[in-house]
This record gives C-alpha cells, sequence and structure tokens, in this order.
C-alpha cells in the first residue's frame, strides 16, 4: 500500500473513531455534535496551528539580512522542491532539531535550532532542510495538525462523556460500557493512529528530502547526530508540549529506538538503511551545490563547539549573518 493511500486510510480511521465516540456516548446525537466539533477544531487548526506551534516552540523569525547563509540554503533548496521559499526560524535549543509547519507550500515555515546549526555540518543542515521542504511540499504539516487535533478532541470527547454519565442514550446499542469502553480504548486507538500516520510521511519525507538536496548520505549522518545528541540533551519547550513532538525530524523527547505502535518516529537505524539504499540506486550523484556561485566559496577553520561557517544570529533577529559556504 503506498505512503498516500495509507495515510488515508489512517486518517478516515481516525474520523471513523471519533464518530464512533459520540455515538457511543450520545447515540445518533452524539455522533452528530462529534462531527460537528470535528469540523470545528480541523478549521481552527487548518488557520492558526503553524502559529501556535511556532509560538510554543519558541521561534523567532530570521531573514535574509540577519541570517544570509541560512536564508540562502533554504530559498536554493526551496527552488529545487518548486516551492515557494517558506518563513524561516530560529529555536533557541542546544538540542539539534528542526520541524516544519504551514497549511501549505505557500504558507509554509521552517524551524531549525540553534544546536542544529552549530553543532552540524552544512550538508548535513541541508539535508535536514530538504526533509522539512518536503514536508511542506506534500502537505504533511497540515496531515499531522489534523490528526493532532482529532486525537486531541477524541480524547476531550471521552472525558466529556465519562464526566457527564453518557452512554444511556437507547440509541447506544451498548449503554454504559460502551461509553466506558470509549472513555479508555479511544484516546488508547487515536494515540496509535496519529503515529502510524506520522512514521509513515516521516519515510517519505526522507525520500523526497534526499532527491531535493541530492545527498541522502548527508541526510542519514545528519539523523545519526540527531538522535544520539537528542538522547543526552534537553528541548525545553519540546518537554513543555509533548503532543508537538512528532512535528521534529527527530524524536525530541525521549532516545526511543524501536518501531513500535507508541513512537512517534521510525527507528533511525531504519530510515538511515533505507537512505543508504538511495544512495546505492544513484540519488546521491545528483549535485548537491546550490546554485549560486557564492557556494563555492572555501569553508572558515572551525573553531571547538561551533560547526565551520556558522555564525547563530543573537536574539533580536538582527545580528550578523553567516559566513559559510551558503552565505
Amino acid at each position: 500500500m503506498g505512503n498516500f493511500l495509507r495515510t488515508t486510510v489512517l486518517l478516515a480511521g481516525m474520523t471513523a473513531l471519533f464518530m464512533a465516540v459520540g455515538y457511543f456516548i450520545g447515540g445518533t446525537s452524539g455522533m452528530a455534535i462529534a462531527f460537528m466539533v470535528a469540523a470545528g477544531t480541523n478549521l481552527f487548526a487548518y488557520w492558526n496551528s503553524d502559529k501556535m506551534v511556532l509560538r510554543m516552540q519558541g521561534a523567532r523569525p530570521v531573514d535574509r539580512r540577519s541570517a544570509p547563509d541560512l536564508y540562502h540554503m533554504v530559498d536554493t533548496l526551496s527552488q529545487r522542491a518548486g516551492i515557494p521559499t517558506p518563513a524561516i526560524y530560529v529555536i533557541e535549543s542546544d538540542q539539534p532539531n528542526a520541524f516544519a509547519t504551514g497549511r501549505d507550500p505557500k504558507n509554509g515555515a521552517v524551524a531549525v535550532s540553534t544546536g542544529l546549526l552549530r553543532t552540524l555540518e552544512t550538508r548535513e543542515v541541508a539535508g535536514v532542510v530538504a526533509h522539512e521542504l518536503a514536508h511542506i511540499r506534500s502537505r504533511d504539516t497540515l496531515i499531522m495538525t489534523m490528526t493532532a487535533t482529532l486525537a486531541g478532541a477524541i480524547s476531550m470527547l471521552a472525558q466529556f462523556g465519562l464526566f457527564f454519565g453518557g452512554g444511556n442514550n437507547r440509541d447506544n446499542p451498548l449503554g454504559g460500557i460502551g461509553a466506558l469502553l470509549m472513555v479508555f480504548l479511544a484516546p488508547l486507538a487515536a494515540m496509535v493512529v496519529q503515529m502510524a500516520i506520522s512514521r509513515t510521511r516521516e519515510y517519505e519525507a526522507d525520500k523526497d528530502g534526499a532527491e531535493i538536496s541530492g545527498d541522502p548520505l548527508a541526510l542519514a549522518s545528519a539523523l545519526d547526530k540527531i538522535t544520539r545528541m537528542a538522547q543526552r540533551t534537553v528541548n525545553v519547550a519540546a518537554e513543555r508540549n509533548p503532543a508537538m513532538a512528532h512535528m521534529y525530524i527527530a524524536n525530541p523527547l525521549s532516545g526511543a529506538r524501536m518501531d513500535n505502535l507508541f513512537s512517534t518516529h521510525p527507528n533511525v537505524a531504519n530510515r538511515i538503511a533505507q537512505l543508504q539504499k538511495l544512495a546505492a540506486a544513484g540519488v546521491g550523484r545528483v549535485a548537491a551545490a546550490p546554485a549560486s556561485p557564492r557556494a563555492a566559496a572555501p569553508r572558515p577553520a572551525s573553531t571547538p563547539g561551533t560547526q565551520s561557517g556558522w555564525r547563530i544570529p543573537p536574539t533580536g533577529g538582527n545580528g550578523g549573518g553567516n559566513s559559510g559556504p551558503w552565505g
């Protein structure tokens, strides 16, 4: 089953689960209310989710002047991806990580952490950015927002039914037992579906991102570094809002290594293996250098703890830029 079809089936399953919760709590009228709640929450998420996510993660905007090196990289890779250059944000976090958000390519945003810019090589940063652009191009950011919103709404609806003694409606064939089952099983099932969708889209974004950057091994190397560093570096914003963890390129909360039902991301070893297969198939033969001749500039020597060629723009976004090969 293709990734698109699998995602469609999972989304349909999530919606059906939401309707079922409403039915077992309030019968046919409860199902109708559930449908209206789902429509309302998704409509709100469609227009406001990107702003909410960026604010909750403490992201601040940067531009061509404050971060010319990063801007040039995102702009060049966006041209390759065939999408408008998204808004660019930086998160003050020592943990190397990144995520994308936005309801469509015209309203996309890419956020990278200062730790990512400090610790990864330039080609690895480019691989990560290309992965996030692939999410935007495929509208995964909207899909993941919808699933997260539905999962939260299912839990809220189930708790609402328990609090108000749902299940007594004679339209409900299982009565109180059905409502009780929904209270405990529906949120669990919603979480499983949400994680399954997240893992499916990550594999696809790895593949598309490798094709955009032309350097699958750089993305593989970046994933390895990010995962190892994430295990020993706390991402404060992500820990404060764990429901947003699935949006990052790698799990910002823990070092989970298994492709299990409750993991937000695929096993990094599996992802790296897939990228290595792409490289062996010739994807890496595509030139990874940007169109601008400025990319050919020699890289300055690195200093301890700082990636060669990067200077992180100071808080406020108006400081000096980067002087590396993407500048």
